[in-house]
């Protein structure tokens, strides 16, 4: 599976971020891509900066202009989409959403958001309702996807859920990014969290994993880029630039995925009898 990854900048509007995204997908498309990835939110600025009613005016329903768009694409170039956007659910009713779109154009669904971050600069609590999706996956075209995004990125029990219903790749669109004032002291170690984290998802799930950051400074907020691929040992295969725009390819060999999965067979060895705590919020 040759899988795709759009690394991009806000270009100031939802027509300029929706025009930049197809052209973006139609260059991965023409570079052989099966699955091609937008970042979080990929529409608008990152607009969580702050607590401003006015912002939900940015959301558009699922199906909507944006989704048909993605369709439209996808169909045309014959590859999968995964197109994460702010969905207009119902007045008062928000997600941070990513729709999934077969190669021939076909909505497969709609994955929401289930973690949500409130942090300075990150106020998503503010805008977004907890998703209520599940963790689905998806078959299309090119094989078996899940689809996370962001701040689900370092929950282990959604990448073990995806990878317990056949997911072989697990896409991660993501707005993360460094604030000034923490930036000297505690960056190196924000982002080799963040890439850790993940990468360990794939060794413990068997499975390939894939980010796709923005880049560029809205606001004080850095995007820190450096979307990557890691294989199921947990080695990163491909990552791009700090700060550049750029569409990242990687190859992913299913074959190959096959064969690890039966030497480090981690889901035959699950004591599934004994985690029944996991539910619960608190042990004490």
């Amino acid at each position: 599976m040759k899988i795709a990854l759009i690394q991009g900048r806000d270009q100031g509007s939802i027509q300029a971020n929706v025009d930049y995204t197809v052209a973006r997908i139609r260059e991965a498309a023409a570079a052989g891509a099966e699955v091609v990835c937008t970042q979080e939110m990929f529409t608008t600025a990152y607009f969580c900066r702050d607590e401003d009613p006015n912002h939900f005016d940015l959301a558009e329903p699922i199906p909507g202009p944006t989704t048909e768009r993605l369709q439209e694409v996808a169909a045309l170039c014959g590859v999968v989409v995964v197109g994460a956007l702010f969905e207009r659910r119902a007045a008062g009713l928000y997600h941070n959403s990513a729709v999934i779109i077969d190669a021939d154009g076909s909505l497969l669904g709609t994955y929401r958001k289930n973690h949500i971050p409130q942090d300075p600069a990150f106020e998503e609590k503010f805008y977004f309702t907890p998703g209520d999706s599940g963790y689905p996956v998806w078959k299309t075209r090119a094989g078996t996807i899940g689809v996370l995004i962001c701040w689900d990125q370092w929950y282990p029990e959604a990448a073990r859920l995806m990878a317990l219903a056949g997911a072989e790749v697990i896409f991660y669109p993501t707005a993360i990014a460094w604030l000034p004032e923490e930036k000297a002291e505690l960056g190196e170690g924000q982002h080799h969290a963040w890439e850790t984290v993940m990468c360990g998802h794939a060794v413990a799930n068997g499975c390939y994993v894939a980010a796709a950051n923005r880049v560029g400074t809205e606001g004080e907020s850095e995007f820190w880029g450096q979307s990557f691929v890691s294989n199921y040992m947990g080695q990163v295969m491909q990552r791009a630039s700090v700060a550049e725009e750029e569409v990242l390819i990687a190859d992913c060999d299913m074959r190959a995925l096959e064969e690890h999965r039966r030497w480090w067979p981690f889901f035959r060895d699950r004591r599934i009898e004994t985690y029944g705590e996991i539910d619960r919020r608190w042990r004490h």
